[in-house]
């Protein structure tokens, strides 16, 4: 496909061939291909099929001298050498202009069980996410952690919304399971797995999908976030990752440091419980002043940063580094990773014109 080929175009041309390109995110119908891999973009479905470093086969990529590296191979084995593909992909343009990809294609799934589970801590989340997939494998596709409070701002600001569930719980976790199999036998490993968890008192309830209907209004609570906090105010954004089995451990002693250091902030905090990416975002104390809030910035994100760092962690997961974070990153990379990254950008870009001021 060529780098100007809209995401959401291409996951529909797959399906007419009855495959699937499992790259997903919000901006699907916007964002082209050239981009999810130059910012090696993740989505929900990173769990099951990798980020988008983990689709391609192949690039064409046009060098800063003008030359085109022809690199359009769909080869899963080629072991000839460096694998020069991998240097474009999350370079965020600054090594040089992906232009054409060969990328993997999936069969497609003939059926999805989605669930909305209540539970009362992120561990149990990571329980519950080591227990689904002992017990239902790969078929586990999405796993998707979500705090109260941002179900609470989708509710406010998207009045149609209807939450599954009578009360309201500390946690959720969006969970869907995909096949090859008939809707039936996954529906039926779906329940059985929840109803164990319920034994195992890793779950307080649960409201499992019907209908693609009712499936689709379980997703736009997720998907509903992002826009939520935009109508909500300005909010100071993180896009971090910590080792899966350190997610409840780190949101725990980052919510604290951030309540002693700025009391009353409220926590917008989201993500990829499946592979390790949270979105931990801050908002300003019910009733208090946004702006003066927001220019707290920079000392907010060093409570989140240095957090993510103490926990082995990475200040960002999938949003790349650009200019915002080009200075922060000195705090948190070693001086020979700068070096090496240094060195590969001047052998590429001598004259520094490839999206200059980004990354370094």
């Amino acid at each position: 496909v060529e780098a100007g080929c809209v995401l959401a175009d291409l996951q529909q041309a797959a399906a007419e061939a009855g495959r699937l390109f499992p790259l997903s995110l919000a901006a699907e119908g916007s964002c082209e291909i050239g981009g999810n891999l130059s910012t090696n973009a993740g989505g929900t479905a990173v769990l099951r099929y990798g980020n988008a470093r983990d689709l391609v086969l192949g690039l064409e990529v046009v060098l800063p001298d003008g030359r085109i590296w022809d690199g359009l191979r769909a080869l899963r084995k080629d072991n000839t050498g460096y694998d020069l593909k991998q240097l474009f992909v999350g370079a965020e343009g600054t090594l040089g202009i992906i232009t054409a990809a060969v990328l993997k294609l999936f069969p497609r799934p003939s059926a999805r069980a989605t669930a909305l589970v209540a539970l009362e801590s992120p561990a149990r989340a990571l329980e519950l996410l080591s227990h689904m997939q002992g017990a239902c494998g790969d078929r586990v596709t999405g796993f998707e952690l979500m705090s109260a409070f941002c179900l609470s701002l989708v509710a406010k600001h998207f009045p149609a919304t209807r939450l599954p569930f009578a009360r309201t719980y500390a946690q959720f976790v969006l969970l869907e399971l995909s096949d090859t199999a008939t809707a039936a036998s996954l529906d039926a490993a779906l329940h059985e797995a929840l109803a164990e968890a319920s034994e195992r008192c890793l779950l307080l309830d649960a409201a499992v999908a019907a209908s693609e209907a009712q499936a689709e209004a379980l997703w736009a609570l997720r998907e509903n976030i992002p826009e939520a906090q935009v109508r909500e105010g300005q909010q100071i954004k993180h896009d971090i990752s910590v080792p899966i089995s350190r997610i409840a451990e780190y949101i725990a002693v980052t919510d604290a440091g951030l309540q002693r250091a700025f009391p009353g902030v409220r926590m917008v905090t989201f993500g990829h419980l499946g592979d390790g990416n949270l979105h931990y975002n801050v908002a300003h104390p019910a009733g208090g002043d946004e702006d003066a809030f927001m220019a707290n910035a920079s000392a907010v994100s060093r409570v989140v940063h240095d957090s993510a760092a103490r926990f082995s962690g990475s200040i960002s997961a999938e949003h790349g580094l650009g200019q915002y974070k080009r200075d922060e990153i000195l705090r948190y990379k070693s001086p020979l990773e700068m070096e090496l990254m240094r060195r590969i950008k001047a052998a590429l870009d001598p004259q520094g014109i490839m999206n200059p001021g980004k990354v370094l």
